[in-house]
Formats: C-alpha cells, structure tokens, sequence
C-alpha cells in the first residue's frame, strides 16, 4: 500500500512539473500573435511633377492625366490637392483610360479633344479647386463618395499663372482618401450653376442673381420626384469677387442660405454639408455673386484678368444636372451703391455614366483593394514644409522695387490677403510698402515685433512669417506661415532678400 501511494505521489509531482510538491511550472506558452484587422481606408498619393512658367506667363487650356491601372472600381471619400503655386485654378474629372489617350503628364487639351462635360459624361467629376488656392481637401460626410470605376485615369484642365517678375516652378500633388465599400452609404454626383453673361460696369460694386428651376427638368429626365441631397458645395470667382451666396428656393428650406463668402482670399473655400441638406420638395437654387471692380474699364466672363461665377456641388442625385445663366443679363438698377443684375436660369439633365453604380455584394464581400502606386503611396498628401536654413544668398537686387515685384505683388497682394480691398491685419502692400512696414506695429497678432524693425531680421514679424513653417506669437502659439494657405515657404533666395533688405535698414530704394 505504501509502495502504491508513493507511485501515485511520484506520478503526480511528474505531472505538475516537479519533484514532490514544491516544483516550478513550466512557463506557459505566448499566445498566438493576434492577426491586424483588415484595413478600410488607404491614402493613394500622386505627384504629377514639377512646371515651370516664366515671369508673367500664363497658360490656357493645359491639360494633366495620371493613370490609376485599376482592376476594381475604388471609392473616394475625400480628395487632397497642394501645390507650390500658379496654379490658378484647375476642374477634375475620371474617365476610362482610353479617353484622351496619350502618356501621363501635361498635355495640350485640344491635342487630344478634351472637353469638360464629355470628361463628365465619360466618367465622373472628382475635384474643383477654389481660385488660386495651394492647399485644399474636398471631404464628404461618412460614407459619401466619388465612384472610381476599373480602369479609368484622372484628367484634369488647369490654368496656370506666374503673377511674379521672375520665372517660377511649382510642382502638384494629390492625394485620394479611399473607403471600403462596404462602408459606402451614397455614390454622388456632380452638378454645376454658372451666371455667363457678367458685365461688370468700371468703378463700381455689381451683384448678378439668377434662380435656377431644378425641379422640372429633374424630374422629366430622372422620372421621378425631385429628391437631391447635397454634400458639397463649392464657389468659384476670381480676385474681384467679394460677394457668393446661394440658397434655397421654394419646400420646407425656402430661403436657407446654403453658403456665403463676403471676399476673395485664396483660400480652400468648399463646403461640406452634414448632415446633407435634403431639396426634396424645393424648386431648386438662387445664385449670386458679387464684384468690386476698381479698374477704368468693364470686366466680363473669362480668364486671366476677367472674371466667373459658378457653383459646384456633389449631391445624392438621380442624374447630372447643369444650370446657366447663359445671356440676356439685365441691370435692374443701383440698391445702396450696388448695381443689381439678373437673367434667366437655364438647366437641363444629363443621365449618370451607368458605371456609377454603388458596390456589389462581391467588392462589399473582399478585402479593401488599393491600386498599385509605383512607391509613391508613401508620399504625404500635401508637399512638405521645411524652415529656411538662412544660408542662402539673396537673389540680387536687394531692393524695395525688387521685393515688391518679385514677392508683394505675386504673392502678397496678388492672392488676395494685403490688398487694398480687404487688407489682412490692415496691411495693404499695393500701395506705399514702406510706410506700412517699416517701424509698424503686427495687428493680427499679440507680439512685441514691429512688421519690419530697420536693421534687425530677427525682430522683424514679416521675416519671422517668411522663414519658418510654425512662426510663434509672442504668447508662443503657432501662427500661419506666409504666404497665405502655402503649403511650403518662398524660395530661400527670396528670403534671404527680405533679410538682407531689412538688414541693410529696409531702405526706400
């Protein structure tokens, strides 16, 4: 019986790992490592390169395309576009990649048929960039998105423009937000209102409306009820513009003002509605836009030096729709020194590319697919931002004459910030430069510094702004770098001229 009951003892201590009662466990093994989660989003990231205009140049009817290679539709919650400047403006669409067939890069539109609303019709519109805006991201609300089906490219018509006395390169970058489409809650599409026949009179404040019946045509191509959400809305007008207002008309939001803008600043001006505002029982939009035109002569519709009025959207929409004020522009008299104008809307529909379908049960279904990027899916959306090192020499001449053609007028004034119309923090740099820099006190912001301390860069807040990418007030908190909505700095040649300028004691050349 002992021998037994020693036997079972010996056996169980074996058991547990030890001799008698008191052995060591062994350790247990690490769990298996846990798989990631499968991805829902991914950043696709394209740099489409470096241009270069000379001093002055502008150019028209420049086109751009970047082949996607993708075998599977992909979905786009969000598009992010930056560039280094003259870009003016640029419209975006998808189509297949036979469209517009030729290599990737810049191109001459007419060299391959490009329109814009074939480019619509084709495939699909992506992107609108607002007037001379460097960094801009077009975000919709959870689940709205821009379909991209198989095998298509992005193909964009840009107006580029070098306001300054110097030859300038600027390169261009974008940047897709993709969504699984599992996560996919409405595919949009675009639409667009346009007021054409401007005729701005000189020397004077003008205001030019129209109201657009979207219902009727609506509902006669998509055959039913005019039922439009809308996701995004997006002013375009150039340096004159300082007026933009669009709002409901007619249903339970008769009236709503859907967006505003009281100026012209260069900035990324789109605006995500979300919740979406619902039109269903409206009779469709007003527009108007305003102008303040300081010039001896008239200014009408186009490029360059004359000016637009149009709104784009992105809506949960049956159809694509397209509404101007084509002709017959009347002046309908002078309301508290503004010139009132208004003409007829026309609009029409146009039936969705049939590819612009939401997922099937199959994409739903996969793993999320990123097409290829050829290593650039390690790109930052937007091009980088590093301080001057203040080692460069200046570009020479070091003079006040130089420094406003060469950096006030094109990158100061000319986007809108220091101009004499809406002067930013009251500086206006299109007059006598000197008297509002030299020895004046920073308005916009609680600081010690005068805008331009004669002899001292370092106490100077025009040179602080121009040289770091997260220039500090003088309670330390980050401000914006100049110039203005800039992803990077000005060239450090450029710099170092300011810094030598106001070294020398900013004299009045």
């Amino acid at each position: 019986m002992k021998r037994a009951l020693g036997l079972l003892i010996a056996l169980f201590s074996a058991a547990c790992g030890g001799s008698g009662g008191g052995g060591t466990p062994p350790a247990a093994e690490p769990p298996p490592a846990m798989e990631p989660p499968p991805a829902t989003t991914a950043q696709l990231t394209h740099d489409f390169g470096e241009y270069t205009l000379g001093p002055g140049e502008e150019i028209n009817a420049l086109c751009i395309s970047w082949t996607l290679a993708n075998e599977k539709p992909v979905y786009v919650e969000s598009v992010t576009v930056s560039n280094a400047g003259s870009y003016h403006h640029s419209n975006w669409f998808v189509v297949p990649e036979t469209q517009y067939a030729g290599p990737d890069g810049f191109f001459k539109c007419s060299d391959r048929g490009f329109d814009e609303l074939g480019a619509a019709v084709a495939g699909t519109v992506i992107f609108a960039q607002s007037t001379q805006s460097q960094v801009e991201e077009q975000s919709f609300a959870k689940g709205a998105v821009i379909k991209i089906p198989p095998r298509h490219k992005v193909v964009a018509d840009v107006h580029l423009l070098n306001p300054n006395f110097r030859t300038q390169t600027t390169s261009l970058r974008m940047s897709l937000g993709l969504i699984h489409p599992k996560d996919v809650a409405v595919v949009l599409a675009p639409f667009r209102l346009s007021y054409l026949d401007l005729d701005i009179p000189p020397r004077s404040e003008a205001h030019f409306t129209t109201d657009c019946d979207l219902a009727t045509p609506y509902e006669q191509s998509a055959q039913r009820p005019f039922d439009i959400k809308l996701y995004w809305v997006l002013p375009h007008y150039h340096y004159l513009g300082n007026y933009f207002r669009v709002t409901v008309i007619g249903g339970p939001h008769d009236g709503e003002l859907i967006h505003s803008l009281d100026t012209f600043n260069a900035e990324a001006n789109g605006k995500a509605l979300d919740p979406p505002l619902d039109l269903t029982g409206a009779r469709g939009l007003r527009l108007t836009c305003g102008y303040g035109n300081p010039r001896d002569e008239r200014v009408g519709w186009g490029i360059g030096d004359q000016e637009m009025c149009v709104m784009l959207g992105f809506a949960d929409s049956a159809i694509l729709m397209d509404a101007t004020m084509p002709s017959g522009n009347q002046m309908l008299g002078v309301e508290n020194g503004v010139v009132e104008n208004a003409g007829e809307c026309v609009a029409y529909g146009v039936p969705k590319n049939p590819a612009q379908t939401m997922p099937s049960d199959e994409e739903i279904a996969a793993a999320l697919y990123v097409p290829e990027s050829d290593g650039e899916g390690e790109l930052p959306p937007v091009l980088p931002c590093i301080d001057d090192a203040g080692t460069a020499l200046p570009e020479p001449p070091v003079t006040l004459t130089s420094l406003r053609e060469s950096i006030f007028d094109g990158s100061c004034s000319f986007q809108a910030c220091h101009d004499a119309q809406f002067p930013a923090g009251g500086l206006d740099l299109t007059g006598d430069v000197r008297a509002q820099l030299v020895d004046q006190p920073v308005l916009s912001y609680p600081t010690d510094l005068l805008r331009v301390a004669p002899g001292d860069p370092d106490r100077s807040w025009l040179y602080r702004v121009l040289s770091s990418c997260e220039p500090r007030d003088g309670n330390g908190n980050v401000v914006a770098h100049m110039p203005r909505n800039a992803p990077a700095l000005l060239d450090p040649p450029l710099i170092a001229k300011v810094r030598a300028w106001i070294a020398a004691g900013a004299p009045d050349d």
